[in-house]
């Protein structure tokens, strides 16, 4: 599996988990098979979000709609995300 993972600043978790659910970058029809949010524990203003697709070219064109719909967002909702697309090399259960 892929999975593309943000990670940015919020300056208002509320707002900004509004924004991502009103989800515009349409995450089922851009592939997304599930995901996760990820919310620092000594930096709450610190959001990670992993969106799992099914190829590294499904993630590669969310990301260039993501960057897309980043550069008109205002900085009320987030400021400078990073993103990375990475395959899953090894998953263990250990409990």
């Amino acid at each position: 599996m892929t999975h593309l993972r943000i990670q940015h600043p919020v300056p208002d978790y509320d707002r900004w988990k509004r924004a991502f659910d009103l989800d515009p970058a349409d995450r089922r029809g851009s592939g997304v098979l599930r995901y996760t949010i990820l919310r620092s524990a000594t930096q709450p203003t610190i959001v990670m979000v992993d969106l799992e697709l099914g190829s590294v070219r499904e993630a590669e064109k969310l990301l260039l709609k993501l960057r897309r719909l980043w550069s008109s967002t205002g900085p009320t909702v987030m400021t400078d995300p990073e993103a990375w697309i990475v395959d899953v090399t090894e998953t263990v259960e250990l409990g």
